[in-house]
């Protein structure tokens, strides 16, 4: 099932765009250098979780990039929920995306929704590390990075979910679309600099209180061997358990009690939280 690209022009007039995929991962090959762009998915077909976040973080990336935009969110709202009607794939993962060069023009790109294995989730992923790989603009969510993590992920081994960006102390960072969060000495620790701070992350941050401290610190690769447990979360995923990273077995290699509590935590605050494209 392909992927539907469209231009949105500044008269909210959509037309396709001279290219198509078979997903958005297919169609980022096409996407402008410079850019910046947001991803995320629906529920409930027409439900989106933070929108006015992710749209938020949008214009931020783009004024770090040096690209003047305006977005008009009605329009864009509009364009998206006309794309998903006519595809007419139910739930759909999309992504706006902002040419440095035509910033007047939006690309909107949808594809069907795919919810992660619950496979996954009942037994945890595992994961690696990339050393000296972190972002030079962490805080800008750009098609630069899009283009250059395509490399990291073809180079993970088969069975391997995703990669670890380090720092040069070899600090984990984030994922390659996610942040990464290690439970040591029952403290939630999670990176707060040299990150880009997901939306997801927020949600998170929100909720873990409730269950255990929080400390905005990165943590040591070399420390892995005495996590407690660890998880990774992005949008279109929430929390993903992890439970093995670089070989190592991370507590007794299942997915931790305080992961799964989360992540109920997480679905909760979701379904209460959910608002109309």
């Amino acid at each position: 099932m392909p992927c539907m690209v469209k231009i949105l022009d500044e008269n909210g007039t959509l037309k396709d765009a001279p290219y198509t995929g078979d997903s958005l991962a297919d169609t980022a090959k096409f996407e402008p250098q410079g850019g910046v762009y947001t991803i995320t998915n629906t529920n409930e077909r027409f439900k989106v979780l933070k929108l006015g976040a992710h749209l938020d973080r949008l214009e931020d990336s783009a004024r770090r990039a040096d690209i003047v935009l305006t977005l008009n969110r009605p329009q864009l709202q509009q364009a998206l929920r006309d794309m998903i009607s006519e595809a007419d794939w139910g739930d759909v993962r999309f992504r706006v995306t902002v040419d440095k060069h035509a910033p007047t023009q939006l690309i909107l790109s949808i594809e069907p929704f795919k919810p992660i294995s619950p496979l996954l989730l009942e037994n945890g992923t595992r994961c690696i590390t990339a050393p000296n790989s972190a972002r030079s603009n962490p805080e800008a969510k750009t098609t630069d990075w899009m283009h250059y993590r395509e490399a990291l992920q073809n180079a993970m081994p088969e069975g391997i979910y995703d990669t670890f960006l380090m720092d040069e102390h070899a600090h984990i960072l984030e994922g390659l679309g996610s942040n990464f969060y290690a439970i040591v000495d029952d403290t939630l620790r999670t990176a707060d600099k040299g990150v880009l701070k997901g939306i997801s992350r927020q949600v998170v941050l929100e909720i873990a209180p409730a269950l255990l401290p929080i400390q905005l610190e990165a943590v040591f690769a070399k420390d892995i061997a005495h996590f407690n447990e660890a998880f990774l979360s992005s949008s279109s995923r929430g929390i993903v358990p992890v439970v093995e990273i670089d070989g190592v077995v991370i507590g007794d290699g299942k997915v931790g009690t305080i992961t799964k509590q989360l992540r109920q935590a997480y679905s909760a605050w979701m379904q209460t939280h959910l608002e109309e494209l």
